[in-house]
């Protein structure tokens, strides 16, 4: 299988266009549609429908897109591979991780991995936790920033214990207490982030046989924030993901205690590219064990 193929095919299906496709692998719109072609006659089945919008996965497209991205990962390790044997630093490494993560740990740990790799290309996706996990699962990134659940189905580097919070309004009742009881959820008007369901929160209630009032729902933990300072209701959080954000609220640690653990993901090390496995250590090495 010619790899310029695959790569046509999956250019076009992320661009979900020809056109867009060739600006990014410099050919010609033409070019990239003759390279689909090809593949799609060795296959025999169409992978791309074509109307005058662009392009969409066929149902067999879908089916093949994460073969296909899991080949070029692969020709792209024997690329780092050949260039590790020759005593080069070269590759890609694209990371999916938690904004929290992304904004408060990975900037530092890109800086002077820069510095010793300038030739490793870093490729940095933030999202919550149903995006980081889809991202990893769809070897779209090499490995992940998130907080453990159960199962775990790549190998787990534990970093941090980070506590969770109850953040409220300034003139919440409870507001000048030394611990919120997260039973009191059950009555409160409740802001869910990560798109109505935080895996993190969703979780901490079930083990506490918990169900919150949730009256609203945000993607983002930071508009939670600002409509808690708004006194439209309270939720609950990682401490991490509440830094730096200058909101006039209160946070309060949870009566009984709780934490999540935060760390790295991939879907093996054994078998991760010489890029990935730097990146990794110099990660493990300046983030594990740290204080959240």
């Amino acid at each position: 299988m010619e790899s310029s193929r695959c790569k046509a095919f999956l250019t076009a299906a992320e661009t979900g266009s020809f056109s867009k496709a060739a600006e990014i692998l410099y050919y010609t719109p033409s070019g990239v549609s003759q390279l689909v072609n090809a593949l799609e006659a060795d296959l025999g089945f169409p992978l791309l429908r074509r109307n005058k919008k662009g392009v969409t996965l066929t149902s067999e497209g879908e089916k093949i897109l994460p073969v296909v991205r899991e080949f070029l990962m692969q020709e792209n390790r024997i690329y780092q591979l050949a260039a590790e044997m020759k005593d080069l630093a070269i590759g890609n490494v694209t990371i999916a991780a938690y904004s929290s993560i992304a904004t408060h740990w990975l900037p530092g740990v890109i800086r002077v991995f820069q510095e010793d790799y300038p030739r490793i290309t870093i490729k940095l996706m933030e999202g919550i936790r149903q995006e980081v996990s889809r991202w990893l699962e769809e070897k779209i990134a090499d490995l992940a920033f998130l907080s453990y659940q159960d199962p775990m189905p790549y190998d787990w580097i534990p970093l941090a214990e980070d506590p969770m919070l109850a953040v409220l309004p300034r003139n919440h009742p409870l507001a000048a207490e030394t611990s919120y009881p997260i039973k009191n959820c059950r009555n409160e008007r409740f802001i869910m982030p990560a798109l109505g369901r935080d895996d993190d929160v969703v979780t901490l209630f079930e083990r506490n046989n918990v169900t919150p009032n949730i009256r609203f729902s945000t993607l983002e933990n930071f508009a939670a924030l600002a409509m808690i300072e708004q006194g439209l209701g309270m939720s609950v959080m990682n401490e991490l993901i509440t830094r730096r954000w200058h909101c006039d609220v209160v946070k309060l640690p949870l009566d009984p205690p709780q934490h999540i653990t935060l760390g790295i993901a991939v879907p093996s090390l054994k078998n991760a590219s010489p890029a990935v496995k730097r990146f990794v250590r110099y990660a493990e090495e300046r983030l594990a064990v740290r204080s959240s």
